[in-house]
């Protein structure tokens, strides 16, 4: 019980790291598509982990399938947004800012 314990706290402080990472990258990043790049990744992420980390402290219970509902909606539904947010972005004009300077071989 004591492993299940402690994996439970692990992915709830990964995924509230990661959720707080996903924050941050909204306030320091450059541009629009930069920001929901990283909320639609480090939060998804974030939030699976801690729902993760959730269902094991709640044992094989009706809890553990709503949590396990609630992922698999937010799992599908945050790229989804993020992507729908890109392309309405993309659709009235904004284009990400491209630097001329790169090319593949300077990566």
């Amino acid at each position: 019980m004591i492993i299940v314990d402690l994996l439970s706290w692990a992915l709830l402080l990964t995924g509230s790291i990661f959720c707080l990472i996903g924050a941050l990258g909204v306030l320091r990043l450059p541009d629009y598509f930069s920001r929901i790049h990283a909320v639609g990744i480090l939060d998804t992420m974030g939030v699976g982990a801690m729902l993760t980390g959730l269902m094991l402290q709640g044992g094989f219970t009706l809890v553990t399938v709503k949590l396990g509902l609630i992922l698999v909606f937010i799992m599908i539904t945050g790229p989804t947004a993020t992507h729908a947010l890109a392309r309405a972005a993309l659709h009235d004009g904004y284009t990400p800012p491209l630097d001329e300077d790169s090319s593949p071989s300077n990566i």
